[in-house]
Order: structure tokens, then C-alpha cells, then sequence
């Protein structure tokens, strides 16, 4: 379990801003992945990506050097892990605080549901769908 945990965890590190992400981004995912946004806002917002070339396309759109984010920060809180041969389902609470190119920012909570298959290097990411649950303006100085 500590093993897709990890997974998880450094896909939301490179996911952070700001960070790199090149190359490994990819490799976190299997090559049929699946990455999606779930409930009213997230399914029109991100859709259903199909591929890891597709998701780390997609995903880097939102990373430097495109100019969306300009800090960002993802907290992963503790979840469930189900495995059950080669694959772990798990789902977790996870929380964004951002501040855009624009000068905005917002804490947003999600919920994380994630498959991984279990290869024999380390766990990969073969569907991941997020739903947002919360979110609200931030407020205070820069």
C-alpha cells in the first residue's frame, strides 16, 4: 500500500507549481491510462483524457511554462486502499491551495479515486478521476 501512496504522492508533487515535471510525469501512468473529472463541474471542466501521452499533454498545460498557475500546492489526506491482485483501488481527500497568473487563489478540496496496476517495477496510475467538493476564494496579502 505504502508503495501507491508514494505513486500518488509524487504525482501530485510534480503536479506542484512551482516544479518540474518533464519526463516523469509520464512514467507515473500506464500507457492506456485514463484521467478524468468527475461531478457537475469537473466532468465539463477536465473531461475524460485517454493515454499517457494525452494526460501528460493535457497536464502540462496547467504546469510552467504555461502561464496558469502561479503557485500551487497539493495535501493529500489520508484514504482507503483496496488490492485485490494486480490492481489497488484507493480513494483520498485531497486539498489544493492555489494563486494563478491573474493574482486570484482558492482552497479547493477533492476527492481522488484512483487505479493503479501493480507492475512488477512499481505501482502505476491506470485511471484517475478527481471531484471537486469544495472550493472558496482566498483572501489576504500576496
Amino acid at each position: 500500500m505504502t508503495d501507491v501512496v508514494a505513486t500518488l504522492t509524487r504525482y501530485l508533487t510534480l503536479c506542484d507549481v512551482p516544479a518540474s515535471a518533464e519526463g516523469e510525469l509520464g512514467d507515473l501512468f500506464t500507457e492506456d491510462a485514463v484521467w478524468e473529472g468527475g461531478g457537475a463541474a469537473y466532468a465539463e471542466k477536465f473531461g475524460r483524457t485517454e493515454g499517457r501521452a494525452a494526460i501528460v499533454e493535457m497536464l502540462s498545460g496547467y504546469l510552467p511554462p504555461n502561464p496558469h498557475f502561479q503557485t500551487n500546492v497539493h495535501l493529500l489526506f489520508p484514504g482507503t486502499v483496496d488490492v485485490g491482485g494486480t490492481t489497488a483501488r484507493g480513494s483520498w481527500p485531497m486539498q489544493q491551495l492555489s494563486r494563478y497568473e491573474s493574482g486570484d487563489s482558492e482552497i479547493m478540496v477533492a476527492r481522488l479515486d484512483v487505479t493503479f496496476r501493480l507492475d512488477a517495477d512499481r505501482p502505476r496510475i491506470s485511471t484517475f478521476r478527481t471531484e471537486r467538493l469544495f472550493t472558496s476564494p482566498l483572501t489576504g496579502e500576496r
